[in-house]
């Protein structure tokens, strides 16, 4: 199993600078029906913080985005979003899904990147301490262990991505996918299978999870919120942000990834 062991601004500095158009709409539109999956499961509303982020830059002319978040009855804080400049070989993809504090199942997180290599990110994000708390971790993660064993014994064009941020690191749960591959159309397809399969699983959590007590929902609250602030905020890819819209633009991205300036209460 090789390994990728560099910051995002370094795979794209020293890559030959190719469009990519065409993997970032594949990308696209995988998001795109994970979102209808999830859509079609929760009731939520767009948050009026992120109507301005609809697109953002000048593209595909030149770098640009869009970010939209919304929050429902059982979502805290949802993002879809795509960043970058992909006609020059760079696109940064995201669909993350923070639930509500009336149950304990795992966050989705899902980014996809084009740098100009393809690669992705897919887990469940844990709302416990999983070595204090074993049964947490033997209802979500052991079930996905041999299978995320498989997929990497499987497939040896992915290579694992480590970030050199420790923190990043500390952030993945054990079941987490985190890898980089050629954009051959084979690695794409297993991508979106992975996804699929996730979203479908983290679907049918959501179904059979019992309440959590309404005393207990506070804290887990405070918890998901500090733990969604910290990641987005020290995410080294917002090197890239920086570099392409500036500091003040890359702040209110920043913000909007974990409902800094939100309009809509939570749940």
């Amino acid at each position: 199993m090789k390994e990728t062991l560099q910051h995002v601004e370094q795979m794209v500095d020293e890559s030959p600078v190719v469009d990519v158009t065409e993997t970032f709409e594949r990308f696209g539109t995988i998001l795109t029906g994970l979102k209808a999956k999830i859509d079609a499961r929760f009731e939520v509303a767009r948050d009026p913080s992120t109507e301005a982020l609809e697109t953002y830059g000048n593209p595909p002319q030149s770098p640009g985005g869009s970010l939209a978040a919304y929050s429902g009855p059982e979502i805290d804080w949802m993002v879809h979003s795509w960043l970058g400049n992909p006609t020059a070989g760079f696109a940064n993809l995201h669909l993350t899904v923070w639930l509500g504090p009336h149950i304990r199942v795992p966050h989705l997180g899902i980014a996809l990147l084009v740098w100009p290599e393809g690669w992705f990110y897919v887990d469940s994000i844990p709302r416990t301490n999983l070595l204090v708390d074993g049964a947490y971790y033997d209802a979500y993660y052991e079930p996905l262990n041999e299978d995320w064993l498989a997929v990497r014994e499987a497939n040896p064009q992915l290579e694992w991505f480590t970030s050199r941020a420790g923190f990043i690191r500390a952030s993945l749960s054990p079941t987490a996918h985190c890898h980089s591959f050629p954009r051959e159309d084979k690695n794409v397809d297993l991508v979106e299978r992975l996804l699929n399969e996730h979203v479908d699983r983290w679907l049918g959590w959501v179904d059979e999870a019992p309440p959590v007590p309404a005393e207990e929902r506070a804290a887990l609250a405070a918890t998901d919120l500090a733990t969604r602030r910290n990641i987005a905020e020290r995410d080294p890819a917002n090197v890239m942000g920086v570099r392409f819209f500036g500091q003040e633009t890359t702040d209110r991205l920043v913000r909007a990834l974990w409902g800094g300036d939100r309009e809509l209460p939570r749940p």
